[in-house]
């Protein structure tokens, strides 16, 4: 759905046949201007609606406006790859097959779901693989291919995950077990104290910095056995607000070495991934959130936050916040799985004890 996925998937692509000696096996063809960071030597690039209605490539990209177009269904790819289908409706999804033989749908419904400005009844607004889902949590065996290892996420963090988002299916690469940090692995509660604080937060800002400045330089492990020292880049800030996001970023570029640290909402961060994650909740408590719990306690949120981290998932929040009152069974079950975050880190952080 984003030019910048697609030239993501595109360029590993791309950088698999340069590996395997085959670049003259390719054909490509992006429909797109050229990236900014320079064109793929042998690509075609081209924004002309036609340019990929013919046989010539046997590799196109393009967004769903390209799949969707009349003249494509005379030139149909065998094969098209829907990318975040947990984000495209059903709909756009109809379209971009008409233009391809077969379709495989690769998301995560359990993630971020697609954006959407209406009403939409009936579950109207559902994406394609919510309606393949149906009722299920994840994707049964008899619909298709749930991949239930992760390649990113150590072991600490991923039994988290995977018992509270995906029915206990998720496990990690035994590659993952390598990767460590000298502050451990798992989960950690970092407690904020403040008082009507909505949108954006100074105290959990500054929780945040000195945890940081703590870490920045100490040695981890990646999932290759290699130990590397912590640079700011290594360290990802996920934040619920706007708001909360500009005042860390003005707070970390008036802190020396620390303007390279990744910050931005949930929403920008889906599919990137650090060694040690902070996901800073900035509001107060329950009477303090501006969109109610449904958006501050969404699970899925909650998911693609702390899923980012290879190490170390940090959650900032007052304790207050944690005791929010539920009006219904869906914030009580919201609520609970952020409750849940806190019980399993007090419990299972030996090396750096709750605090």
């Amino acid at each position: 759905m984003s030019h910048a996925a697609i030239d993501n998937l595109f360029l590993a692509t791309y950088n698999v046949f340069v590996e395997k000696g085959q670049l003259d096996l390719l054909r490509a063809h992006r429909h797109s201007d050229k990236p900014k960071s320079g064109a793929l030597p042998g690509v075609k690039y081209s924004t002309k609606g036609d340019a990929a209605e013919n046989e010539l490539f046997n590799l196109v990209a393009g967004t769903t406006w390209l799949w969707a177009r009349p003249g494509m269904r005379s030139h149909p790819v065998d094969v098209l790859v829907v990318d975040e289908a947990g984000q495209l409706a059903l709909a756009d999804a109809i379209a971009s097959a008409n233009a391809a033989r077969n379709l495989v749908m690769l998301g995560d419904p359990l993630q971020l779901s697609q954006v959407s400005q209406a009403e939409h009844p009936g579950g109207s607004g559902a994406s394609v693989l919510e309606h393949i889902l149906g009722d299920h949590a994840t994707l049964p065996d008899t619909e298709g291919v749930f991949l239930s290892e992760t390649r990113r996420m150590h072991p600490d963090v991923c039994r988290f995950i995977s018992k509270q988002i995906y029915e206990g299916r998720l496990t990690s690469h035994p590659s993952c077990a390598q990767q460590s940090t000298k502050f451990g692995t798992g989960l950690r509660w970092l407690r904020a104290h403040h008082q009507e604080r909505s949108t954006e937060s100074e105290e959990e800002s500054t929780i945040v910095i000195a945890e940081i400045q703590r870490m920045i330089g100490t040695p981890w492990v990646n999932q290759r056995g290699e130990t590397l020292a912590l640079g700011a880049d290594d360290f990802m800030v996920v934040a619920p607000y706007n708001d909360q996001v500009r005042l860390l970023q003005r707070n970390f570029d008036r802190t020396p070495g620390l303007s390279d640290v990744q910050v931005g909402t949930v929403d920008k961060f889906q599919g990137r991934e650090a060694p040690v994650v902070f996901f800073t909740m900035t509001t107060s408590s329950g009477e303090d959130m501006p969109r109610g719990p449904e958006f501050l306690f969404s699970r899925n949120r909650l998911n693609v936050a702390v899923s980012r981290a290879r190490c170390l998932a940090f959650l900032v929040c007052t304790e207050e916040l944690l005791n929010s009152r539920a009006r219904t069974i869906e914030e009580m079950r919201l609520i609970g799985t952020l409750s849940a975050f806190v019980e399993y880190a007090t419990t299972s952080s030996d090396e750096v004890p709750a605090r």
